[in-house]
């Protein structure tokens, strides 16, 4: 408890100083691990910007894989498993979704997951990715499902890093916030809140020093010029995670589709506004992630014990080896 407690007024400390004026509302002043390309698109009478990084590796094995990130993380957050991608001969391309991170913040944006899933579609076509396996985590695994309902023939296998969207919230006795709320709510996200979330949910009370740059990452948008439209935008996605439930479609997903489980993730948005009982039920993942596998076709479920939501930053060496041997049942 006393290591606990150290490590966080340690990071209290250094995140005052990490971004004392913040990020930009696109993340300017944070460095991606690779080189940044942006993708114009014109979508619902806006003219934006999709971020990305496009890493070609040494040895080509002829094979791409697309990263989809969480609501709480970036494009940036993949980088260990780039790096095991891309030595495995995998062209990877790593994206930051429309109202995320690098990528443009818009203003009047009808956010759906369809809406990403097209986006994704647009740009994979303007690089010529004609297939891909496709790895989502968190949001980006509903993200990723979404994708593969919608355009089966791009996909080759969809790999899904404790996804969220595994039940169905609202479904089973959430109460709705309306967008003002969650803005509000949203305005008031400091570095220590979010890192006392991740602590909780993610690291099951263990804080590591490397997950501090990740909390800098998310903490410096809310921090910056800005603000307002990444907590709104923010807000807009939260409801459409909320309120677009995957988990009814499962049996319509066919590609072939791995499931990775960190088993001591307990994740579920909405949760703090659930009655006492019914909070205790939600994000069950050692339930969630065995229901899931026996709901998609051609699936598989890979666990982790021990670890939380973010296995590939928690236990990169762990999670990387069981993402080797997944990619090894699926040949172009």
């Amino acid at each position: 408890m006393k290591t606990i407690l150290f490590a966080a007024l340690a990071f209290s400390l250094i995140a005052t100083t990490a971004y004392a004026d913040g990020y930009g509302a696109r993340l300017e002043g944070f460095d991606y691990p690779h080189p940044v390309q942006t993708f114009a698109l014109h979508t619902q009478g806006q003219d934006l910007e999709m971020a990305y990084m496009d890493i070609q590796p040494e040895k080509p094995n002829g094979r791409t894989a697309v990263l989809l990130h969480g609501k709480n993380f970036c494009a940036a957050t993949w980088d260990a498993t780039i790096g095991a991608l891309s030595a495995e001969g995998f062209r990877v391309i790593a994206i930051d979704q429309i109202g995320f991170c690098k990528s443009s913040k818009p203003a009047g944006y009808q956010f759906s997951l369809s809406q990403l899933a097209d986006n994704t579609r647009a740009l994979l076509t303007k690089l010529g990715v004609q297939r891909a396996v496709v790895m989502g985590h968190s949001m980006g695994g509903m993200l990723g499902m979404r994708f593969a309902l919608a355009y089966p023939q791009m996909v080759d296998q969809l790999l899904l890093v404790n996804p969220i969207g595994l039940e169905d919230w609202q479904a089973k006795g959430v109460p709705y916030a309306a967008i003002d709320a969650l803005y509000a709510g949203e305005l008031k996200t400091t570095a220590q809140s979010i890192r006392d979330y991740q602590l909780k949910f993610y690291y099951n009370g263990v804080w590591k020093p490397e997950y501090d740059r990740w909390v800098d990452m998310q903490a410096g948008l809310y921090a910056g010029a800005g603000r307002e439209r990444v907590a709104y935008n923010q807000a807009q996605t939260s409801d459409m995670i909320f309120t677009q439930p995957v988990v009814h479609e499962f049996g319509s997903i066919t590609v072939p589709t791995v499931l990775f489980i960190g088993l001591n993730d307990r994740t579920a948005p909405g949760s703090p506004r659930a009655p006492d009982a019914l909070r205790a039920q939600l994000g069950d993942y050692p339930a969630l992630g065995k229901s899931a596998a026996a709901a998609i076709p051609q699936s598989t479920l890979v666990e982790f014990e021990g670890l939380g939501h973010s296995p590939q930053v928690e236990a990169p060496d762990v999670f990387h080896a069981a993402l080797k041997k997944a990619l090894a049942q699926v040949k172009q």
